[in-house]
């Protein structure tokens, strides 16, 4: 479910959807980000709950993943995470 889900919330960069995952398979590819999977492994250790949505977005010319997360404590987080290397560059709580 998290693979499809990944798969599907992958294409916020602007384009067109089909171009998007094709650029996307490539940087992965090309070692340029890392797998949307490998991330929210890492969101699940620190930030155990729900996944509600997971975006691959460029912010200032650098690919960034932006994730949503309902932890079990019933808090909505924003997450940001360097999509080169995986870096955990913001935490947001959403009221």
């Amino acid at each position: 479910m998290k693979t499809i889900l990944a798969i599907l919330l992958l294409v916020s960069l602007p384009a067109v959807a089909g171009e998007d995952h094709d650029r996307i398979r490539r940087a992965v590819q090309a070692g340029e980000i890392l797998p949307l999977s490998r991330i929210l492994e890492q969101v699940d250790r620190d930030y155990p709950g729900e996944l509600i949505e997971a975006e691959l977005e460029s912010r200032h010319g650098h690919p960034v993943y932006e994730i949503k997360r309902l932890t079990r404590d019933g808090r909505l987080l924003k997450l940001y995470y360097d999509a080169a290397d995986g870096t955990r560059l913001k935490v947001k709580e959403k009221r």
